[in-house]
């Protein structure tokens, strides 16, 4: 039997003792192996690394253009976003941040229950990706960064935290989160701290009054098996999107949304600081306003709606169509018996007045 060399049997040795401590083994006559820890991106960073691979979504329907937004998780151009996004039988189109458009050729696989789709363009070169994370290992209080194209202003960044991960029903579960998400964001790509995309921004209100919402990004792997054999045109007659509920169920009662639609006349006198100094104002109430009222506090909720309305009610600089509106809504909600009646009143009230700034802006591209 040949006799090992010392220093052989010594590294032999040491490694069996780190072994048996359950520690790494010390390397022996080789390179040291060291575990590199992921690296903590901030939103800048995100946004630099993968403002490529965001698009936006345009479902052109005749009289009405909806927007959203989508991030490619293929380089042979599938794109992931909401199914509400895509739906209404008009023409599909996507602009990548070139500022190129493409027309949506295919729809590969769409899960109606969890509100996703999968889409695809037609490329002529590899196309840059996000990086898929594992959203089953997001816990409330981890860092979240959502990009969108809210009213059009493309490629909008905004960050806070897992607020809670929530099972709503027996298979489905959404990411409950506190960076603000509005409408066009719908579809947009939400990024942990180490620009993994964990979750779809959704911007949904299934109960009570406007929660930001996400579904886990574990949700969209198995659309991306599908072939995507199905065009836009066929995937338009077949799939019938669910109607919008008029009506919400709460303690108080049934209450029925009642959501005035304006003309974009009524903003004619309006100049573009009013508009947004109004946008803004209402959607930073509806961020105040809307936890008190999931939280069952609803005459907080409602007289913080109350007040922002009287303010831009009362203010002389502002433009009568919509001074005219909030006095409306704050006339409608004297008329409601109880608090979460006069909330939703309020509300109502606001999500008119989004909706006509929304097409105004859509209107002024």
């Amino acid at each position: 039997m040949l006799k090992a060399p010392q220093a052989l049997l010594r590294c032999a040795l040491l490694s069996m003792f780190a072994l048996a401590l359950a520690a790494p083994a010390a390397s022996c006559g080789g390179a040291t192996t060291k575990q590199t820890t992921p690296k903590e991106l901030t939103p800048r960073e995100i946004m630099e690394r993968f403002k490529p691979a965001i698009v936006r979504i345009e479902n052109n329907m005749g009289m009405r253009v909806g927007t959203g937004t989508g991030f490619l998780l293929t380089p042979t151009g599938r794109i992931a976003t909401n199914l509400h996004v895509i739906v209404g039988g008009g023409v599909l189109r996507v602009k990548l941040s070139d500022d190129t458009v493409h027309a949506v050729r295919r729809v590969v696989a769409i899960d109606q229950d969890r509100d996703l789709a999968v889409i695809e363009i037609d490329v002529e070169r590899p196309m840059s990706t996000v990086k898929l994370g594992d959203s089953d290992a997001v816990v409330p209080g981890d860092s979240v960064t959502a990009v969108g194209n809210p009213m059009r202003f493309d490629y909008t960044v905004s960050d806070g935290l897992i607020s809670s991960v929530r099972q709503i029903e027996d298979d489905v579960t959404v990411l409950q989160i506190s960076a603000p998400i509005s409408q066009g964001s719908s579809g947009g790509p939400l990024f942990n701290a180490f620009g993994e995309v964990i979750g779809v921004a959704t911007f949904v209100s299934s109960e009570g009054q406007n929660i930001n919402f996400g579904m886990p990004i574990n949700y969209i792997r198995p659309l991306l098996e599908h072939d995507g054999s199905e065009t836009v045109g066929e995937f338009a007659k077949r799939f019938k999107p669910k109607k919008a509920p008029g009506v919400i169920k709460t303690a108080a009662g049934a209450i029925e949304r009642n959501v005035p639609k304006h003309d974009v006349s009524m903003l004619s006198d309006c100049s573009r600081e009013q508009v947004m100094k109004v946008y803004t104002g209402i959607q930073r109430t509806i961020e105040l306003g809307a936890p008190l009222y999931n939280d069952g506090d609803h005459l907080a909720c409602f007289n913080i709606y109350q007040q922002t309305a009287m303010h831009f009610e009362k203010d002389p600089k502002l433009c009568k169509g919509l001074r005219d509106s909030f006095g409306a809504g704050l006339l409608r909600s004297e008329t409601e018996r109880d608090a979460t009646r006069k909330a939703w009143a309020m509300r109502d009230t606001f999500d008119g007045l989004l909706a006509v700034i929304v097409e105004l802006a859509r209107r002024s591209q």
